[in-house]
């Protein structure tokens, strides 16, 4: 055995030794190094990564330029705590993803850690504001695991366990998902039972939902139906929440995905790919409303760390000097295009889903009953790791496969995934 698999090997006996088995890894390989689209294990394995730390690096592995400003950062402080000192990273990080969100119309910002706090605040935020309990969340929706953030996500397996009790005032409503059989109509009439039935309109603070759902299964909410909930809100004074954690960032192939229905939300939450790979979330939001809760009532000791936010403005600055939200949409053009000359012939393939680069397959043991072919999908994520490309899974039943390729992935490689993946499928087939 060779020094780098002994390496491995101790790395593996440490981790299940040490580390709880509730943090489940989706690759039993140990990262030593990344660049780019690529990642390297501690054998030396080179991968490519369609990845990205679950959507975290839309520029890429250690992008030079988020490098450079987290060392220039580095050299002048690492933290003070913005609710003791300020300082201009933050501020001018605020500044822009004010005017990316809502170009000139007064929305503020202020930044977390994780996503989930970043949700958790804008329910915050939203009771406040509007000094009503009631939140409204959506059927396979994932907003993080903390109490508040499992109790909006809506999937019981594996986020919910035996964690409950869970937070009150929370209701959940079905999304809309043609495949199999809900409309934006449906949707939308479900939604207004619950006012019916469960919490009345005027006790509701917020509706919150991803405008494609990530871990749900990369299924897009239809325009129309975005617009019928922004104005049906807007009726009733219910906070609207857009939740682009996974969806920011061109990623969609728009800067958010909220603009792909021409809509304004109330607030926004963002995290992933804001800062290339550095922790940091944040809430931006009308000035009305996210200006609702009094001084001291937002923060947190890491939130809006220096680090975070010199990569933040780093990663902007990429955007706007590479086209990335142009390369988005051509990346999920062109990997759309390669499913389905995939799908031809493997019928386990039903319905392929493409919001700019956000593209997902399900897979199915028979395309008429679109029964779950969950089994599969890890045998198909196994495979296509021993051919060389990283994959992960998502969906409720877990029967859907991600692509999360960095926005800076080249045509070349592109087509190399879509081979491995081809033959993957071949593999995963014959074993099952």
């Amino acid at each position: 055995m060779s020094k780098e698999q002994n390496s491995a090997s101790d790395l593996a006996a440490l981790r299940n030794t040490y580390v709880p088995r509730g943090v489940a890894t989706a690759h039993p390989i140990f990262a030593s190094r990344a660049a780019g689209a690529y990642l390297w294990d501690a054998t030396g394995r080179k991968y490519l990564d369609f990845v990205g730390g679950i959507g975290v690096l839309n520029v890429g592995h250690n992008h030079p330029a988020v490098v450079a400003a987290v060392q220039q950062q580095l050299e002048s402080f690492s933290h003070v705590c913005f609710q003791v000192v300020g300082y201009e990273p933050y501020v001018r990080l605020a500044a822009r993803l004010s005017e990316l969100v809502g170009p000139g119309q007064g929305y503020k910002s202020v930044f977390f850690t994780t996503g989930a706090e970043a949700v958790e605040n804008a329910i915050k935020i939203a009771r406040g504001y509007t000094n009503r309990p009631g939140v409204i969340a959506f059927r396979g929706g994932f907003h993080g695991r903390t109490l508040l953030g499992m109790t909006l996500t809506g999937m019981s397996a594996p986020y919910k366990q035996n964690f409950g009790p869970f937070a009150p005032d929370v209701y959940h409503a079905p999304y809309p998902n043609a495949y199999h059989g809900i409309s934006s109509t449906d949707a939308l009439n479900a939604l207004k039972q619950i006012f019916s039935t469960q919490i009345a309109a005027d006790r509701v603070a917020a509706i919150i939902l991803e405008p494609v759902q990530g871990d749900g299964g990369f299924l897009a909410a239809p325009p129309e139906f975005m617009k019928a909930l922004r104005a049906l809100t807007e009726e009733l004074g219910i906070v609207l929440i857009v939740d682009e954690i996974q969806t920011g960032f061109g990623r969609t192939g728009e800067m958010f995905g909220f603009q792909h229905s021409g809509i304004q939300p109330d607030l926004v939450t963002v995290a992933k790919s804001l800062a290339g790979g550095l922790p940091i979330s944040g809430v931006v939001g009308r000035a009305e409303i996210i200006d609702a809760p009094q001084p001291g009532g937002l923060g947190g000791t890491y939130g809006g760390n220096p680090l975070g936010c010199a990569a933040a403005n780093a990663v902007l600055d990429i955007f706007e000097q590479e086209n990335l939200i142009e390369r988005s949409r051509k990346i999920g053009a062109q990997l759309r295009d390669g499913l389905e000359s995939l799908r031809e012939s493997h019928k386990e393939m039903g319905e392929i889903r493409q919001t700019g680069s956000m593209v997902a397959v399900e897979f199915v043991t028979d395309r008429t009953t679109k029964a779950p072919a969950a089994a599969l999908v890890q045998r198909v994520l196994d495979a296509a790791r021993e051919e060389g490309l990283l994959l992960i899974k998502c969906g409720v039943e877990r029967n859907v496969v991600r692509f999360l390729a960095p926005l800076t992935v080249s045509d070349q490689d592109v087509a190399e995934a879509l081979q491995l993946l081809g033959r993957a499928l071949e593999a995963a087939k014959r074993a099952g």
